[in-house]
Formats: C-alpha cells, sequence, structure tokens
C-alpha cells in the first residue's frame, strides 16, 4: 500500500466519522402541538402522542427533553425516542410516574383509531422499554380527556370521556395500583358532575383538588382562546378528594376569580400553600389578566400575581409540570411556533413575583411534593451537552488522525535518514580498517578485539598483522596488564593476501560475509574507545 493510498484512505475513514457525528447532532423537530401527554422521570421530560397542527395524529413520536443541564427555550435539544414506541398514535391520554421505585412512566386510555391498542402501558427508562403489563381487576373500559395524579404509587383518574357512545363523560374514580397492578374505584358521594380537560394537582394534605374543565362535547374556541360555542364550568366552587377518607368536599372561592375556562394547566406552587393554572379557553374577556392565576389553599382566594419578563400568548390543550424552581409548560394550542418555543419557564421561587424566562437552570433542587402535572399535565414531577461533546470527538478524531499521518511521514523519513547515516558510518568504517592496516603495516601490528568491545565475550576477534617474516604463524600472546584481561587465542591459520588494506581468507563467502561484520562492529567500537585502550604490539621482527 503507498503513502498516498494510505493517507487517503485515513482520511476518508475520518471523513466519514465526522459526517456521522454531525448527523447525530441534527436537532430533532417534533410534530406535536397538543393533546399530548407529558411526563417528568429521572431528570427527563418525556413527550409522548397528541396531535398536529392539522388536527392529525402525531404517529408514533416519542422524545424528552434533559433538563438535568442548562438549556435555552430558544435552542432546545429534543432527543428522539421514536425508534423504540410501540404505541398507536392517539391523543388525549393521561400518564404519570410510578411503579415500583416510582421510575416508570404509566400511561392509561386516550383516543385513538388502532383498535389494538391496549388500555395501560408501562416504558422503564432505565432499559428504554416499552410493556403491556397485567392487571388485576375489573379491566375498565377506555377513557380519555382526563388528568392522571400518582400517589403513593396509586394513579388516580376521575372523570373524562368514553371514546365510544359520541364520547359520554363518565362519573367513575379508577385506580389504577402502580406497585401491585391491581384496579380499584373510589367513592362518588359528593364527588362534582362529570366533566373533561379540567384541572386536577395532588396537594401536601393527601387530597386532590379538581378545577373548572366542561362537560359539554361540542365546545368551541375562536383564535383568541374564547369559548364561541358550548360552555366551560365555573372556578368559583373547586372540589377536594380526601385520598385516606376517600371522600369528596367542595370549597367557595372569593377575590379575582377567573372566568369558566377549560383546557389549562394547574401546578402546586412550592410553598405547597398555592395553585397556579396558566392559560385555558375561557368565556369572559373582562379581566386584566386571562393568562395566569394563583389560588390560596388557606383561604382559597384567587389573585392575579405579579409578573416580570415577557408574557407568553396564552395556551390552550398544552401540559404543565415543576421541575426545580419552574413551571414548565410544554406545547399547546394558541401559539405561533415560529415566533415562540414549545417550551415556556415560569420561575416561581418567588411568590411575591413570578419570571417569565428563557433560561433554565438545574441547580435547585426538584420539589418531591410539587412534582404533580394537570389539568392538560399528565404526570408527577442537547441538551447542549450532547451536542458539544459530538463536535469535540469530531474535531479530536480529525485531528488525532492528522497527527498519526505526519508522524508516520515524520517516522518514514527519519528511517531513511538514519539508513543513510548508517550508511555512511559503514563506508567511514570500513576506511577506518584500510587506513587502520595501512597505517601499522610497517609496525606489523596484531590486535586482538573483543566483540563489542566486551571481554566478557566468549570469542574475541583476531585482526592478523601482513605476513612479514617467519613468525607471522606464532601465537598471538595478550599482554597480562591489558586492562580487559583478554585470553590467549592462538591465530587461526589462513593465506593473507592484502589488497589495500583489506583482509581475504579461503572462508566460504558466508563465514567471510559474518566475519566481516564482525569486524566492522567490534573496530567501530574500538576507534570510539582508542585513546583509552591498551593495545599489545609484537615486537618480534
Amino acid at each position: 500500500m503507498s503513502k498516498s493510498f494510505l493517507g487517503c484512505f485515513i482520511l476518508w475513514i475520518l471523513f466519514q466519522l465526522l459526517i456521522e457525528v454531525n448527523c447525530q447532532m441534527t436537532p430533532f423537530k417534533p410534530n406535536v402541538l397538543y393533546k399530548h401527554t407529558a411526563t417528568f422521570v429521572d431528570n427527563k421530560l418525556y413527550i409522548l402522542g397528541g396531535k398536529d397542527i392539522n388536527e392529525n395524529y402525531v404517529g408514533k413520536e416519542f422524545f424528552y427533553l434533559d433538563v438535568s443541564v442548562p438549556f435555552n427555550t430558544q435552542n432546545l435539544l429534543w432527543q428522539d425516542l421514536s425508534n423504540i414506541n410501540m404505541l398507536p398514535p392517539h391523543s388525549s391520554a393521561a400518564s404519570v410516574k410510578g411503579g415500583v421505585n416510582n421510575d416508570t412512566l404509566f400511561l392509561y386510555g386516550g383516543i385513538t383509531n388502532d383498535q389494538t391498542m391496549a388500555l395501560v402501558y408501562t416504558f422503564d427508562p432505565q432499559s428504554n422499554s416499552w410493556a403491556i403489563p397485567k392487571i388485576a381487576g375489573v379491566n375498565p373500559f377506555r377513557k380519555a380527556r382526563l388528568t392522571g395524579v400518582n400517589h403513593d404509587g396509586k394513579m388516580y383518574l376521575w372523570s373524562g370521556t368514553t371514546i365510544l357512545d359520541n364520547y359520554v363523560f363518565v362519573n367513575d374514580m379508577l385506580i389504577l395500583d402502580t406497585i401491585n397492578l391491581s384496579w380499584g374505584k373510589g367513592s362518588l358521594v359528593n364527588a362534582p358532575t362529570p366533566r373533561g380537560h379540567y384541572g386536577a394537582a395532588l396537594l401536601p394534605n393527601n387530597n386532590i383538588i379538581y378545577i373548572g374543565g366542561y362537560d359539554d362535547i361540542t365546545v368551541g374556541f375562536n383564535d383568541n382562546l374564547y369559548i364561541n360555542k358550548g360552555n366551560a364550568l365555573t372556578l368559583i366552587e373547586v372540589y377536594m378528594y380526601d385520598i385516606m377518607n376517600d371522600n369528596w368536599s367542595t370549597k367557595m372561592t372569593t377575590g379575582n376569580i377567573p372566568s369558566n375556562r377549560a383546557d389549562f394547566s394547574t401546578v402546586l406552587g412550592l410553598d405547597g400553600q398555592r395553585i397556579i393554572i396558566f392559560g385555558g379557553g375561557f368565556i369572559n374577556p373582562g379581566y386584566l389578566d386571562t393568562t395566569l392565576y394563583e389560588l390560596d389553599l388557606i383561604n382559597f382566594v384567587w389573585t392575579i400575581p405579579k409578573v416580570t419578563g415577557k408574557i407568553p400568548t396564552p395556551r390552550i390543550l398544552h401540559k404543565a409540570n415543576v421541575i426545580g424552581k419552574y413551571m414548565v409548560i410544554s406545547f399547546g394550542y394558541g401559539y405561533d411556533q415560529s415566533i415562540e418555543s414549545d417550551i415556556l419557564l415560569l420561575d416561581i421561587s418567588n411568590n411575591e413575583e413570578y419570571v417569565w424566562t428563557t433560561t433554565f437552570d438545574p441547580t435547585i433542587p426538584n420539589n418531591t411534593n410539587n412534582t404533580t402535572s394537570t389539568s392538560s399535565s399528565s404526570s408527577n414531577s442537547s441538551n447542549n451537552t450532547g451536542a458539544i461533546v459530538g463536535s469535540l470527538f469530531g474535531g479530536i478524531l480529525f485531528s488525532f488522525g492528522v497527527y498519526l499521518l505526519y508522524k508516520w511521514n515524520k517516522n518514514k523519513k527519519k528511517q531513511k535518514d538514519e539508513g543513510y547515516g548508517q550508511e555512511e558510518r559503514t563506508i567511514s568504517t570500513t576506511k577506518n580498517i584500510h587506513n587502520y592496516v595501512n597505517n601499522n603495516y610497517n609496525n606489523h601490528e596484531i590486535t586482538q578485539v573483543p566483540i563489542n568491545g566486551n571481554s566478557t565475550n566468549n570469542k574475541p576477534i583476531i585482526i592478523p598483522t601482513p605476513v612479514i617474516n617467519k613468525n607471522c604463524g606464532q601465537e598471538i600472546i595478550h599482554d597480562e596488564n591489558t586492562t580487559n584481561h583478554e585470553p590467549i587465542i592462538p591465530a587461526p591459520e589462513v593465506n593473507r593476501n592484502y589488497n589495500h588494506g583489506e583482509v581475504t581468507s579461503t572462508l566460504d563467502n558466508d563465514k567471510l560475509q559474518i566475519f566481516k561484520d564482525e569486524i566492522l562492529q567490534a573496530v567501530d567500537q574500538k576507534l570510539k574507545n582508542f585513546n583509552n585502550s591498551n593495545i599489545t604490539r609484537n615486537d618480534e621482527s
């Protein structure tokens, strides 16, 4: 494989990896607009079901927003899980966080055209998998347009409409035990009239509050969300279901009572002493503010809270969850998606002044008493990091590949240069042998040179003198005073001819080549230490 081909191949691989990373960074743009569920589980806000702007089911879209990291509502990085969604297209279902460890998404009911849709589904965020649980007890009929509220692993499902018989409003309290997977029912004594698209929230005193809604399936709204057909229910009365005692009560409210309304969202304030509602369709536009209201749970007084920041357009059929210090509002009908974000953030940490903001700060811990999202909400209460990590990974990978290619070329050049230098040293050593032999020809010098300059080697190398006299075949005696203490070794008997100082013998070519290589190595080392070595000379002539 040539160097140029290898370099092109490496760059092609890196380019493909970089494209893959960038493709994964492409933001997911959901089609959902309203009638979805929004369930907060393990620092993720899961969005499922609903309808698009054309009032069609959104298909199998399933995605989440990671709220464990800061984000800006103008740059939402949704994480798409649609490829693992097993549910048929649907809308107006109810969901909560429940299960043995209170970390499982439970989805109940909803409207669908697919008759194979199960009544209840569960989603495990740890394994990213859906399942249809087997639930003991009487299997109830499917309902829609209701809100699920979780308390100690039990999902309370009051009223709503059937999906048959022209969506009849039903008055019952279904209770799904999400831990033991069994059905139950609650009392209906003194229960309010049946309704749908109401507001609901779990209170610290183990009561569920139910507010507003409508009991007329023909209700309709104009572009300003005023009810122009049918009617919504009053907010003068609110209704309390006592979970522990299984009974109902009614509370009368005062103050700036909102007009009759439905399709709004309801959350519990962080101090557990107030209910906050947002948006909804209403029948009386005469109020100063028809977007945000607050109900004091001590005296049941309605007020219009002080709010700063840019007030958003009212919405209906949206969802709201309390996450950290924020009321997080997702999607809905009535706003322009090209102008306003699909997510609204209301900072409710200061009861004296709420703030509409576009930045989410996750450093405030979640208030476990205020994770119920209702009315239009569904549960108890890229990412820029993924995109940044992906970009950094792609850049680092590309840079690393370029670096490897550079090092490879550099090493090849270094090896070539070192080979050239070694060749020069070999030539120089050969010349040194030639000069050394010529210079010492008249001195008849015989030198015993240890291999690698170390006397501990078993077999020293002998450099013989030219044949001058009768003693040329004598033993070669190494002076005992030599610092290396080499042994006395007789010189081999060979026929020596000198041609410009080169040594030849009658040995075969292979042995001769080895012998030459050993001489070159030994002499090269010896010459380096020449000034510090003692050389024994034979004085006989």
